[in-house]
């Protein structure tokens, strides 16, 4: 494949991903603008604002991702403190937890260190095995059993949501080099941050267009299954077409955009009920049009994981 900018010094594969991605968000601000003044509604608007919002959001990716190992391993790092920090005042925590949330937030730069120093078998037990019980732990030895059985249940699953799936990420940079694959490790992040944030634009956009029947009516009844099958299959396909960033074969791109897809919904979901049970429509408002950190990363925090293994099962097992 041929750069389109022979200068720059960064692979033509990661050249042609920040072309598409950019011909697609000028294509999407130009036809919302255009619609917003011709057929005013608040769908328009509202789409206008996300695509705003997504120009911001994609350039940070790109930059934290192209920039430095490290410069990556920190921006993921903090979008991992920063779901944290969002979601945990909203739960109305007690006492005994508050002093537990110090330790989830340690386990943070743990789990990130154990990654990019690519101790895989540590980093893989740390947060399931070894927090899983440590956690538990700090909560029952305070001697209140009231409420126990919540607190270790949400402070273990905060974790592992939030840190332990994300940090699969920053692990890509510790997988090893093949011959041929060219894009790397920032190829297969952008691989899977394109598929992940087009799926919740596609999903979107299958639902408003043909969306009838709901999926989860008691828990988001906006997800249909038209915007759900619509979505997935279109993110096959687009897997299929990107898999220039990836050493994957057709039908391994193919499965990997599928579970991509159905996991970064399952996360959608996830989120939707935790908001749903707590009484809130967006978590926070760090993202104008898109709500909290957990309103956009719920689905790549999801797919990380089932990401990586696959990647790692595909190409380097």
């Amino acid at each position: 494949m041929n750069k389109l900018i022979s200068a720059w010094g960064m692979n033509a594969e990661i050249q042609w991903v920040i072309f598409i991605i950019f011909c697609i968000l000028v294509t999407s601000s130009i036809a919302w603008f255009i619609l917003v003044r011709v057929k005013p509604s608040k769908l328009a608007t509202e789409l206008q604002v996300r695509t705003r919002s997504w120009w911001v959001m994609c350039a940070c990716f790109i930059v934290t991702t192209l920039v430095h190992p490290v410069v990556t391993l920190l921006g993921l790092m903090y979008l991992s403190y920063a779901l944290l920090r969002e979601m945990y005042p909203l739960l109305n925590l007690d006492a005994r937890e508050r002093n537990v949330v110090l330790v989830c937030y340690a386990a943070v730069p743990i789990q990130y260190g154990l990654a990019y120093f690519g101790m895989k078998t540590l980093f893989l037990a740390f947060i399931p095995v070894f927090m899983f019980v440590f956690i538990p732990f700090m909560l029952v030895v305070r001697g209140e059993t009231k409420g126990i059985v919540r607190s270790i249940s949400l402070m273990p699953y905060s974790l592992i949501a939030w840190v332990y799936g994300m940090s699969h990420l920053a692990l890509l940079f510790q997988l090893p080099e093949l011959q041929g694959f060219t894009a790397g490790p920032q190829g297969l992040l952008l691989y899977l941050i394109f598929l992940v944030g087009m799926n919740d634009v596609l999903q979107f956009a299958w639902g408003k267009t043909l969306g009838k029947r709901p999926v989860l009516p008691t828990v988001s009844p906006n997800k249909t299954w038209e915007g759900l099958i619509g979505g997935v299959l279109s993110i096959t396909l687009i897997a299929v077409a990107m898999r220039f960033l990836t050493p994957l074969n057709i039908w391994q791109a193919a499965i990997t955009g599928f579970v991509t897809a159905v996991a970064g919904f399952m996360g959608d979901a996830i989120a939707s009920g935790i908001k749903r049970d707590i009484g809130i429509k967006n978590s926070g408002h760090a993202i104008p049009g898109h709500g909290g950190y957990l309103d956009r990363l719920d689905g790549f925090s999801a797919a990380a994981a089932p990401f990586f293994h696959l990647i790692y099962l595909f190409c380097y097992h």
